[in-house]
């Protein structure tokens, strides 16, 4: 029976993807073999030695300390492009409430006061105040070409835009799902004096904080709409703030409320609602579940953020699974063990991420515990088990 603990709400969708005779799940759980969940941050949190597993229900995981989770050989799996519709219609909302003022419009009606000819009257003499742009032959710029970023670049052109994307870590599998209509360019500064949208769809990390900034913003067309449904710390808030307000941009559209932002007129703040949906919300979940499962159950490794990508058959034997620091000899060094007690390997794949390796081995015969101690005391071991 497998324990797993979930620290947020998991869609019972998700759920349902592990089955109550050999699971047992629940928020307070002892010796989880794994943990699934949305939001809850896990960086101050006791890992238990029995965790195997981690399952975020959706993309990001800065609530995840994935190298601590790396160093005791715990597998860290998201959900990558489950929420990307989602992302993508409030994208291409978000570039219409950017560009027509609806919010600001909207806001107007409903301070509209007296008899309906008054009204009538009124929305007559402010109707201009509100007028805005069409998207048709504008240029969008993604910044950030995943599941998410190829989503709304595709939408964009479906709706007349020209599209320019940048991603130098674009994969080949990635690129085959982008439009050949998309342009490419070479870095941000390339890409930013060439359009009238951006919109980002990158991690938060060092190399992507305030990739919008005041020396950038400078860069940019006139009347460019700025949009970001990420990460906040993206955008220099106070950068585009202040360019608002001297009139070189339009518009800011984002997920991230603040004391600056949220009460700013040419601003537009959303409660970080990216994938609330229910649709994502279940995806998400059922996505994390089955690569959950399938880990825990067969070894195999499907969008890990800390491990390698592993997918071995099972016919026949029995699994072994062993997480261990990418150093040389590991392989050599666990054969041996095995061959010291006659034990003939059946099937064998193992691969690497950065600092980590991992196996899978099927071997004709099963592992006893004196064999499971002898090779997790291996220098460089990190994990061993026998599923």
């Amino acid at each position: 029976m497998y324990k797993i603990l979930t620290l947020n709400n998991i869609s019972v969708a998700g759920l349902e993807r592990l089955p109550r005779e050999s699971y047992e799940i629940a928020s307070e759980i002892q010796h989880p073999d794994g943990i699934l969940l949305r939001s809850f941050k896990m960086h101050e949190m006791e890992i238990p030695a029995s965790l195997k597993a981690v399952g975020r229900a959706g993309a990001g995981v800065n609530n995840i300390p994935v190298d601590k989770m790396s160093a005791k050989g715990v597998a860290v799996f998201n959900a990558p492009g489950a929420n990307a519709n989602a992302v993508k219609e409030l994208v291409i909302a978000g570039m219409l409430i950017g560009c027509r003022n609806l919010c600001q419009a909207w806001d107007f009606a409903r301070q509209l006061e007296g008899d309906d000819e008054t009204i009538t009257k009124q929305v007559e003499a402010g109707k201009k105040n509100f007028g805005g742009f069409e998207l048709p032959g504008r240029t969008l710029g993604v910044v950030g070409l995943g599941a998410i970023g190829r989503y709304v670049a595709n939408a964009a052109l479906d709706l007349g835009m020209n599209v320019i994307g940048f991603d130098p870590g674009i994969t080949v599998e990635g690129a085959w799902q982008l439009s050949s209509r998309v342009g490419k360019a070479g870095s941000i500064d390339e890409l930013l004096p060439k359009v009238d949208f951006v919109t980002f769809h990158v991690p938060l990390v060092d190399a992507t904080r305030h990739m919008i900034n005041a020396d950038r913003l400078k860069t940019m067309r006139e009347n460019a709409v700025i949009l970001n449904f990420a990460r906040n710390g993206i955008i220099d808030d106070e950068a585009v703030s202040a360019a608002i307000k001297d009139g070189k941009i339009y518009s800011y559209v984002c997920d991230f409320p603040s004391n600056l932002l949220k009460n700013h007129e040419r601003v537009i703040t959303l409660p970080h609602l990216g994938a609330s949906t229910k649709e994502a919300e279940d995806n998400c979940a059922i996505m994390v579940a089955e690569q959950v499962r399938d880990y825990l159950e067969n070894g195999n490794v499907k969008n890990s953020v800390n491990f390698p990508e592993v997918n071995m058959l099972r016919t026949e034997g029995y699994r072994l699974a062993i997480v261990n620091s990418n150093v040389p000899n590991m392989v050599g060094q666990i054969s041996s063990a095995l061959a010291d007690r006659g034990l003939n390997i059946i099937d064998m794949l193992n691969k690497s991420r950065a600092d980590l390796a991992y196996t899978l081995i099927d071997i004709d015969k099963p592992a006893d515990v004196a064999l499971l101690n002898e090779l997790s005391a291996i220098e460089g071991v990190l994990s061993v088990r026998m599923i």
